[in-house]
């Protein structure tokens, strides 16, 4: 039985992309091997004015997804990591006294979230050296994605097309379906914003 998991951001984008190409509900489903329904949903749930942007679709999910998480626990509690986390204690410390000393159970990734959440906001407790964790590629340090030989970085292409004061500077992107069904290209002239999209 398969379980179901969250549209991702770069699936919005390709969502947004097959769509804008003319392609059915059904036959973004397959290039993704997603069900149609999952496609459906996302494009009935989170367009607006009739219209699907993805940027904007992923901000409504994950504002949908905040409102939904209620906090467990009181703002003392918070109060104590804090002022620990200003001590220079490490999260783990934190949740072994708390647990210790007064039986709160508060996991040490969930302590992680909080300074996240707090970086976020402006704060500055990811400043605090032993707060510092290092965030690991979910699928190992080894880079799957295929290189293009004698490549030039993007960021040596001349100023002026950053200025977009003319007419002929393109943008192309490509994504490749699931296991390797389908391929989509898209081109975005940058100036006038006309864009090409294949699909194949």
């Amino acid at each position: 039985m398969k379980t179901y998991t969250q549209l991702t951001e770069q699936e919005r984008y390709q969502i947004y992309a097959l769509k804008q190409a003319g392609q059915s509900d059904s036959r973004i489903a397959v290039f993704l091997g997603r069900h149609k329904s999952t496609i459906s949903r996302e494009l009935e749930r989170n367009s607006r004015g009739g219209e699907y942007q993805p940027e904007q679709a992923h901000h409504l999910t994950l504002e949908r997804r905040r409102a939904k998480i209620r906090p467990r626990f009181g703002g003392s509690v918070w109060i104590q990591v804090t002022l620990l986390l200003q001590m220079d204690w490490s999260p783990q410390q934190i949740s072994g006294r708390l647990k210790l000393e007064q039986g709160i159970s508060v996991s040490h990734e969930y302590i992680y979230q909080y300074i996240y959440a707090n970086k976020r906001s402006g704060g500055d407790l990811y400043r605090h050296p032993r707060c510092q964790k290092k965030r690991r590629k979910r699928y190992g340090s080894y880079d799957r994605r295929g290189k293009i030989p004698n490549r030039v970085s993007i960021d040596e292409r001349p100023e002026i097309v950053e200025e977009r004061s003319r007419v002929g500077d393109w943008e192309g992107d490509c994504v490749i379906g699931k296991n390797h069904q389908g391929a989509l290209v898209t081109l975005v002239e940058r100036k006038s914003l006309y864009k090409l999209v294949y699909w194949w």
